[in-house]
């Protein structure tokens, strides 16, 4: 499995698959989801997919009885699910604040002095 760039757009992407991981996704109700249109969604999809972390397949439906084309359905693969939460979680840790300090000789709240 290849490793991923990890952007906030293919971040929001993921988190979407990872709300309910056996739930096959299409792209228009990514985009809706997202925000993201076509010309952004689909490529981060491609990436996505050419790493194994996506799996693509076509609805199996008869186009006359449902009355359009069949969709494009995506899934995050058994170790896309697992690189998924990996990579968001260290996104997570990176994004988070680091611990309050005073300024040198100020104690903080709770009386520490640095």
């Amino acid at each position: 499995m290849a490793s991923v760039r990890m952007t906030v757009a293919v971040a929001k992407v993921l988190r979407v698959f990872l709300e309910d991981p056996s739930q096959p996704r299409y792209g228009y109700e990514l985009m809706r989801v997202t925000g993201f249109p076509s010309g952004k969604l689909y490529p981060i999809a491609a990436r996505l997919q050419a790493a194994g972390w996506l799996i693509k397949e076509e609805e199996d439906v008869d186009p006359s009885a449902a009355g359009r084309p069949p969709r494009r359905m995506y899934r995050l693969s058994p170790g896309g699910i697992a690189a998924a939460r990996l990579e968001l979680a260290a996104l997570s840790e990176q994004l988070r604040p680091p611990p309050a300090r005073g300024i040198r000789g100020v104690p903080l709240p709770g009386g520490e002095a640095l």
